[in-house]
């Protein structure tokens, strides 16, 4: 039999081979294939095995994928939305180093690839949520103000508990302050042993002083440090190697060295021993260089608190309570309360609660939180408003539309999450880097020590030891994994600050490579709030009243922007609403339906054509005075006869050929596709000083213009509204969907401009350049430290300068060098992407 299963989980190569070993050793099967670009498993089996088996084998062996079928969802992932937790996460935890993905955890700890300690993932509405607490009696705990059932005192907010990451930095500060205490008499007293005549052994021998400093090694080995070597066993164990196998080595090494020459120094060379005949130890290597790992941990942990400080600001933005109108009263409730169609009062400076529409009064709200935009944002009754916006100094009632994870709020956050813990393409650098790197390290090591025991001075073999040691503590793998998942949070974090919401970090890597941009018209390049402007008879039969008559029928069954301006029209004019049937639309080309028993069609030429109706002449003279001002016009035709049409205006965005003129600066060729006809195309083209448009594009011709592109070898990106552009969207190499409003999550985009102008396209390609920049420098940081670290502590100096590394110095530069890839990203938050 033969069966395939989802793997979740699989980040390389070296995953692949590991799941395949392991599935095939399960009793009953007889061969496993493993494809990782599929992230799937072909498992041929003598005999039906339950697929619980099989994850049981994964967990035993491997302990970091799970198995699924392929129409099922990790669980992981299936729990991921209902997770609920204390504190201020959401208790769905994943790798900082994206070791395996995507891959969530419900729980605290450390990656099992990697051992770095897993990061919470920040959420809305554990954010938002305040409870009340009395501060005689803590077991009492409201979601509201009141007073104390017990003794009848005030309750007070209750302190938000600690995140993952605040618990995780004060328990290694607490773990370092103790090494510390610990590691620096050791220090002191290995460090005596360089002064003449020293003073502490008129106190007692050497060999008493080792046992003082073993003595006080214990606290930091065994518990201080005692994670690292529990990270480097299980790294073993697993064959994941990565920094903490180097780290477990070098220092377990030094210290289990220096234990067997304090109880058995006779099984040692000569040269391990000093004047008294003790060994030398070196309980202060040991102790000094996890106490500096330690440290290394403790400011990547406070650096790393500060890479997703975008995501915590958005979160400051969600509001705890609501004014809600009930039997026209205001009450004050919570925000999980708001249930959609519920009627809510924003006062001023207030932040408005949900996403829904204005139902009375008129404000300014300050958007720039969401689109990056400074200036207020004028708004009355109709208009949408998003949670976490302020509103200015006048009160209006609301109806609310979009309540919890529908937010725009609560949807941009999500989007960030998600994109942050996605891989750039580019980290299968460091992947494959990476994969090699620690058993490369420990050959080193081990050959450092052979050159040296044979060719060092004396003593050689305490040279040998000491060098071994370094090099394997220099190594740092940290400083590599972290180069590209650091940048890229970082970049999504300043992306969403800006209005620029990312899809995953591929879309950061290609957008830096464009060197085509499509455009849409309506709503990219123009408003796309069209107004009806004029409505035409072509004769007598028919009044201009009539024509609206049988356009409002057409148009209350249609979806499209140009629909909506007509009904809105036809409404202000009292227009009679006439009865239709068979409604059909044609994308591209307008629509078609039976009124009053007669065949009606609306559109473009290519809809006239479909209804075998003519255009005459005179017709298309009088249609093209008004395109050649860049209106769009749409003919009437009844019973095969076109007898009227609509003239509809759409102003072009104040910043549309500013930021076409930016980007062509860029070196990016800019060409507009739409499907109007050629002279509105033509005059809105000459108004931006786009001279590369084409007019009268159906879906099927954007797409094919995308891909005839791609093949000429050009990098493409198609910014559309994602209605009609869906297919050029998925097809390009970077789909750029004009979000407005809560339309922020078009599937086939892989970037989402929460205005919707192309300024932000402007502001996505400085932000994807100055990220791969930021990448890049990361990698090179982390490529020629390792490359010049490994060497100098392995001695290459020393024939020529006499230049030795300490394998305590080594631990310093070792744990600043993963520091300083974080500050570096860090440096994201600066950047101005405008």
């Amino acid at each position: 039999m033969e069966h395939t299963y989802h793997i979740h989980g699989m980040s390389c190569n070296g995953c692949r081979t590991h799941v395949e070993e392991t599935l095939a050793k399960v009793k009953g099967v007889s061969k496993a294939t493993v494809n990782l670009d599929e992230a799937s498993a072909t498992i041929e089996t003598e005999e039906n095995i339950p697929i619980e088996k099989f994850q049981a084998a994964l967990e035993k062996a491997a302990g970091n994928y799970s198995i699924h079928h392929p129409n099922e969802q990790p669980k992981n992932k299936e729990d991921k939305k209902k997770k609920t937790a204390k504190g201020k996460g959401t208790g769905i935890f994943y790798c900082p180093m994206h070791c395996e993905g995507d891959k969530t955890y419900d729980k605290p700890g450390d990656c099992p690839v990697c051992g770095m300690d897993l990061v919470e993932e920040q959420n809305l509405f554990t954010a938002s949520s305040e409870q009340w607490t009395c501060p005689m009696h803590p077991e009492i705990i409201e979601d509201e103000a009141g007073s104390c059932p017990i003794c009848g005192m005030d309750l007070v907010p209750k302190q938000a508990d600690l995140s993952s990451e605040e618990k995780t930095y004060k328990s290694l500060l607490k773990k370092f302050w103790l090494a510390m205490i610990f590691t620096l008499p050791i220090f002191i007293i290995a460090m005596s042993e360089m002064i003449h005549n020293n003073p502490l052994y008129d106190i007692m021998e050497q060999r008493y002083w080792n046992w003082v400093q073993f003595v006080l090694s214990i606290p930091v080995v065994f518990y201080a440090a005692w994670m690292f070597f529990e990270r480097a066993y299980k790294s073993i164990k697993t064959w994941n190697l990565n920094m903490f196998t180097l780290i477990g080595i070098g220092a377990g090494v030094a210290w289990v060295f220096s234990l067997i020459g304090m109880l058995f120094p006779a099984v040692f060379p000569e040269q391990f021993l000093s004047e008294s005949g003790a060994v030398h130890v070196y309980f202060e290597a040991a102790t000094v260089i996890l106490t500096l790992v330690l440290l290394g941990q403790l400011l990547e942990a406070r650096a790393h608190s500060k890479t997703n400080s975008a995501v915590k600001e958005l979160l400051k933005l969600a509001p705890n309570k609501a004014i809600k109108i009930v039997n026209e009263e205001e009450v004050e409730v919570s925000i999980e309360e708001i249930q959609i169609n519920d009627t809510l009062k924003v006062k001023p400076g207030d932040k408005i609660p949900v996403d829904g529409i204005i139902t009375e009064g008129e404000t300014a709200v300050d958007e720039s939180m969401i689109t990056g935009e400074p200036i207020p944002v004028s708004k009355t009754q109709g208009d949408k408003v998003s949670s976490g916006t302020i509103n200015g100094n006048q009160s209006f009632l609301m109806r609310a539309e979009k309540v919890g994870s529908d937010t725009l709020l609560s949807q941009i956050i999500q989007m960030v999450n998600d994109a942050s813990r996605s891989r750039a393409p580019i980290q299968n650098l460091a992947d494959k880097v990476s994969g090699y790197f620690v058993p490369i390290v420990v050959i080193i090591s081990v050959i450092t020590f052979i050159v040296w025991s044979i060719w060092g001075p004396a003593p050689a073999y305490v040279y040998a030891l000491v060098n071994a040691i370094a090099v394997l503590i220099i190594a740092c793998p940290c400083a590599l994994g972290l180069a590209t998942p650091m940048s890229v949070m970082v970049g999504v974090g300043k992306g969403a600050q800006n209005g620029v919401l990312i899809k995953n970090a591929e879309a950061l890597e290609k957008m830096d490579q464009v060197d085509t941009l499509i455009v849409d018209k309506t709503g990219t390049i123009t408003e796309g709030k069209p107004t009806v402007e004029k409505i035409g008879s072509f004769t007598d039969a028919f009044s201009e009243k009539e024509i609206l008559q049988y356009i409002l029928a057409l148009n209350t069954n249609s979806e499209h922007p140009l629909a909506e301006a007509t009904v809105n029209y036809a409404k202000e004019q009292n227009t009679k609403l006439l009865k239709s049937k068979d409604f059909s639309a044609l994308t591209g080309k307008g629509v078609e339906a039976i009124i009053t028993d007669k065949k009606v069609a609306l559109g473009n030429p290519k809809m006239m054509n479909y209804a075998k109706a003519s255009i005459t002449a005179h017709m298309q003279e009088e249609a093209e005075i008004y395109q050649k001002q860049g209106k769009t016009v749409s003919f009437l035709a009844i019973a095969n006869t076109v007898v009227g049409y609509v003239v509809i205006g759409d102003k072009i965005k104040k910043t549309s050929a500013k930021a076409i003129k930016t980007l062509q600066e860029k070196g990016i060729a800019v060409i507009m596709l739409t499907g109007d006809n050629h002279n509105t195309a033509q005059a809105v083209a000459k108004e931006v000083n786009l001279a590369d448009f084409k007019a009268g594009m159906l879906p099927e011709d954007k797409l094919h213009k995308v891909e005839e592109l791609q093949e000429s070898g050009k990098v493409v990106a198609m910014a559309g509204d994602g209605i009609n552009d869906a297919p050029a969207l998925a097809k390009s190499d970077v789909g750029i969907a004009m979000g407005t409003g809560t339309d922020v999550a078009i599937e086939s985009a892989m970037i989402t401009l929460v205005k919707g102008d192309l300024h932000g396209i402007v502001k996505a390609k400085n932000l994807s350049h100055a990220v791969m920049k930021n990448i890049k420098q990361n990698l090179f940081f982390a490529l020629v430290y390792n490359t010049l670290g490994v060497p100098i502590a392995a001695g290459v100096l020393f024939p020529f300068f006499g230049i030795l590394l300490s394998p305590m110095i080594a631990a310093l530069a070792m744990s600043f060098s993963s520091v300083s890839v974080i500050g570096n990203a860090l440096r994201l938050r600066t950047r101005k992407i405008e």
